[in-house]
């Protein structure tokens, strides 16, 4: 499922789940929770975008090549300037930190690695004068960068599913043997962004070049020079308001086979809303203004026959509340949504969460 999507969001956890398990026949929390953390199909990684991915290990490798070694490097620049200290102080701390985790073998968590190198675990000020500074200590960067570039690895969260602190594993131990040196496969970044992109436009095309280079963060000179190896199809694509340029695989120029009522509720930072920067052509603007945040954060929503028709949450008793307005659908789809919030009801069970990126309309749902 995660390949199919080409990598599933992971900066909020239970996006992995309920995007895993919701597009499932048979959904279960359990079904994934033995995939990412017994069978350890998937790998969670910083890639794209700077965004945390839950990612197979081909793919992980392929976005690591093309995506997280540039990232890498500026937040070894970034960790520098952040506790103004030099860039040989930074390397020394991400070996250090990354010694003590091969040493353990995992899982060991952030604040044990903390205990032993306490002259790096002190919490300094950081960010001074803005709204969101605050005290950091080095060795928690220094995890994050280490982990950036592949050394170590995200194994269970702190507490339930629906946890975002992880323990930390030697890469290879954690892979099986996988990645004995990392991801760093030395597959150049051209060909690591072309395996990755390919992938994308499998699942998104047609698709502009805003909207590659919006899902990627890579740069419009990259994205072009993929396109062009790729052989990729400039096609004519309706974006909601006028006629744009856009791109498909050669050989995927034919319409897709209409599949009938459909009704499915996604989860906030779900891959598909979260694929394109420019929406309109499935989410009009009055719906955007109550799902969507001012950075393009995409929270939970509702969707009917390819377009998002409103937003959902789950509130404390349990409940699934929406938006939607059932006078704008057809009888059909209000016997679909009811089966949709019943599988969602049942999958989630006694668990409570709310979108660690909350839309708009969050507060009115939970009111």
């Amino acid at each position: 499922m995660a390949d199919r999507l080409v990598a599933l969001h992971s900066s909020d956890p239970v996006t992995v789940y309920l995007s895993a398990a919701l597009r499932l026949r048979e959904p279960s929390i359990e079904s994934v929770d033995r995939a990412l953390y017994e069978d350890r199909t998937l790998l969670r990684h910083h890639a794209m975008r700077r965004t945390l991915w839950a990612m197979t290990p081909g793919t992980a490798v392929a976005a690591h090549a093309g995506f997280t070694r540039k990232i890498a490097a500026a937040e070894r620049r970034r960790t520098a300037k952040l506790f103004g200290i030099d860039e040989a102080s930074v390397d020394d701390a991400i070996d250090r930190v990354s010694t003590i985790v091969h040493r353990h073998g995992g899982p060991i968590s952030t604040r044990s690695v903390g205990e032993q190198v306490p002259e790096l675990a002190t919490p300094v000020p950081v960010f001074q004068g803005k709204s969101y500074g605050g005290q950091m200590a080095i060795h928690t960067r220094a995890l994050l960068v280490a982990a950036f570039e592949g050394r170590i690895a995200r194994g269970r969260p702190l507490g339930s599913w629906i946890a975002s602190q992880y323990d930390w594993w030697p890469i290879d131990v954690w892979t099986d043997g996988s990645f004995d040196t990392g991801l760093d496969s030395g597959l150049e970044e051209a060909d690591g962004a072309a395996a990755v992109i390919e992938r994308w436009l499998a699942v998104a095309a047609p698709a502009t070049l805003d909207d590659l280079v919006w899902w990627s963060g890579a740069t419009k000179t990259l994205v072009r020079a993929v396109l062009d190896r790729l052989g990729a199809v400039a096609v004519a694509t309706d974006d909601g308001t006028s006629a744009v340029e856009g791109y498909v695989l050669r050989g995927d120029t034919q319409p897709t086979p209409d599949p009938g009522p459909w009704v499915s509720l996604l989860p906030g930072l779900d891959p598909t809303p979260m694929g394109w920067k420019q929406r309109s052509w499935y989410l009009d603007d009055e719906t955007d203004r109550r799902v969507t945040d001012r950075n393009g954060n995409i929270g939970p929503t509702v969707w009917a026959d390819g377009r998002v028709v409103g937003g959902w949450t789950q509130r404390k008793d349990g409940t699934i509340a929406h938006d939607v307005d059932m006078a704008m659908l057809e009888p059909v789809h209000h016997e679909l949504l009811e089966a949709e919030i019943d599988r969602l009801r049942a999958l989630v069970g006694e668990t409570r969460f709310t979108p660690r990126f909350p839309s708009p309309n969050q507060q009115q749902l939970l009111a």
